[in-house]
């Protein structure tokens, strides 16, 4: 039995998990679970780096505690970096994806390149909190950082560098950022330039699976391990959660579900045409040299911020399974929104946002905490019907079935009203798919596993799956033609 450590570092959450392997399935045992919470400093939004490492080396220390670690992995969300000077010291903060210092910058970046040579030097979908404008945002308003930087290095890269000593910029990560170039497997340095943004601290790019020494001897000491391998796992946790996937037929999708939904499919080149510009299509990097053909849709971000809303005014957070339980009990179809709605990225007071969109529209506010989160429920399903046509048109084929991974597939009521609304089958699965895949690559470069395929059979053997059969889709084809109607500009 070896054991292999997945740092999984979420937007709401940290989890230091560690991976069994006997050869033949994989079991997953969470050491140790910490909040990750963003700080306001001057009016921008930052993460707290100096307080995830803390306990990543706690969580790390714990599964040292438990027996010896063959590996250990990071992954975390995308677009978001830190900057590095010459002796590899932070430079700053990094910066919150959702802070908004890129308020305009969108508009900024199109008129020095089009939005359509923007989307061909790079096949990334256009959101403000890409990691273009971030950097755009920076140029603009002079940072200093640019100049004085000497590396830039992803969320999970700066982790993997504390962890090892070693600098590197993993691919699956990189395509996050709109600054690299999928076709020439290298940043697009010409497009950086015509938008006035320096590139001088841009890193080689590596594949994940790449083997990046051993902890460094200050960090071994920290956590009581040694002979630790650091591996880069595919580290942009949806590129992980992907590969977690357990399909035996290759035409599926597959939503990553949690705070944003990642509704994609798997394909052996980019896509990068005209269509997928329109439908706004981002081709991130996957495992194998394969990218993720996806689209980010808000996801639970919606209710979670509802949560909080309450839960502030309560003084006391509803568990999710009480607002669940009401959202089932509301009547259907009440209210319609679209999740992507620009008003929904950083709102202040998420039901009073959802409210006005509902006024905005002509539609009934929803009147109680059911309604409302029944609404996000069933337009997050409508914005999946929604992406999975475009998505068959991108790919000129019928998707059969729709894989649902992470902390959403825990969700009954939404996977059956995904499957209603889609009309597919939907197989829910593994819950803990970031962690799954991260310890997948990890033994693929350990020489554990031979092959994409083999991952995903260990993934069906190790796993229980729920499978939601579509049911009764007129109601959904109803509300579908009105839930068209209310969709933002590009959505």
């Amino acid at each position: 039995m070896s054991r292999h450590v997945a740092i999984d570092l979420g937007a709401e959450s940290g989890r230091v998990i560690v991976g069994h392997f006997d050869g033949d399935r994989i079991t997953l045992q969470e050491v140790h679970r910490f909040p990750n919470r963003a700080v306001r400093v001057r009016d921008h939004l930052h993460w707290n780096v100096l307080a995830l490492w803390e306990e990543v080396l706690v969580g790390l220390g714990k599964a040292a505690a438990e027996g010896a670690l063959a590996s250990v992995g990071v992954d975390t969300w995308g677009v978001d970096f830190a900057l590095l000077d010459a002796n590899g010291d932070l430079l700053g903060i990094p910066y919150h994806y959702r802070d908004a210092r890129t308020d305009g910058m969108m508009p900024l970046a199109f008129q020095r390149m089009p939005r359509a040579q923007i989307f061909e030097r790079t096949g990334i979908q256009f959101m403000q909190l890409n990691t273009l404008y971030q950097l755009l945002a920076m140029a603009e308003a002079r940072s200093p950082q640019l100049e004085v930087a000497r590396a830039l290095v992803m969320m999970p890269d700066l982790f993997h560098y504390w962890l090892s000593g070693t600098l590197a910029c993993e691919f699956t990560d990189a395509t996050t950022t709109q600054c690299f170039n999928p076709r020439t497997g290298d940043w697009a340095r010409d497009m950086l330039e015509a938008l006035g943004i320096p590139h001088h601290f841009l890193q080689p790019v590596t594949p994940p699976g790449t083997r990046l020494g051993r902890l460094m001897p200050s960090v071994a000491r920290a956590v009581s391990a040694s002979e630790v391998e650091v591996i880069a796992p595919a580290s942009h946790d949806t590129a992980s959660a992907v590969f977690a996937v357990p399909a035996d037929q290759p035409d599926f999708a597959y939503i990553s579900s949690g705070t944003w939904s990642l509704m994609g499919a798997v394909v052996v080149q980019p896509i990068i045409n005209a269509q997928a510009l329109a439908f706004n299509f981002t081709n991130e990097g996957g495992v194998g040299g394969t990218f993720r053909l996806l689209k980010n849709i808000m996801g639970l971000w919606l209710v979670q911020e509802c949560r909080r809303r309450w839960g502030a005014l309560d003084g006391a957070l509803m568990p999710y399974a009480e607002l669940f339980a009401l959202a089932e009990r509301a009547p259907a179809f009440t209210a319609l929104v679209d999740p992507d709605d620009p008003t929904f990225l950083h709102p202040e007071d998420m039901p009073a946002a959802i409210a006005a969109f509902c006024q905005r529209t002509g539609q009934t506010v929803p009147q109680d905490r059911g309604a409302m989160v029944r609404a996000i429920l069933e337009s997050l399903a409508l914005k999946y019907r929604h992406t999975l046509a475009q998505l068959e048109a991108l790919l000129g084929r019928r998707i059969e079935v729709i894989h649902v991974v992470g902390g959403g597939s825990q969700n009954a009521l939404l996977c059956q009203f995904t499957a209603d609304a889609c009309e597919r089958p939907v197989i829910a699965g593994p819950v803990e798919a970031t962690a799954t895949g991260n310890v997948l690559v990890q033994l693929r470069a350990l020489g554990a596993l031979t092959s994409d395929a083999d991952a995903r059979a260990v993934v069906r053997r190790s796993f229980a799956l729920t499978t939601y059969e579509p049911r009764n889709p007129e109601p959904w084809r109803e509300a579908y033609a009105r839930f068209v109607d209310y969709l933002s500009e590009g959505a």
